[in-house]
């Protein structure tokens, strides 16, 4: 799934939250920290795994809603 990041990113935290422009949120489940500010970075969700444009890695995340 591809989609974009609703509003300002401001990296990974370890329990970072993510709503998309497409209306789900996900949750970090997998410890990373990294910081990077973009606004509206795309991103791609593949199976459990989260990459968010410009991060170095993607990183297990779960949807909430």
């Amino acid at each position: 799934m591809q989609s974009q990041v609703q509003g300002a990113w401001t990296g990974w935290q370890g329990d970072t939250v993510v709503q998309l422009t497409n209306g789900s949120i996900w949750r970090q489940t997998q410890y990373f920290y990294q910081y990077l500010y973009r606004y509206r970075p795309k991103v791609i969700v593949d199976g459990n795994m989260m990459y968010v444009d410009g991060m170095r890695r993607a990183v297990r995340v779960q949807r909430i809603a």
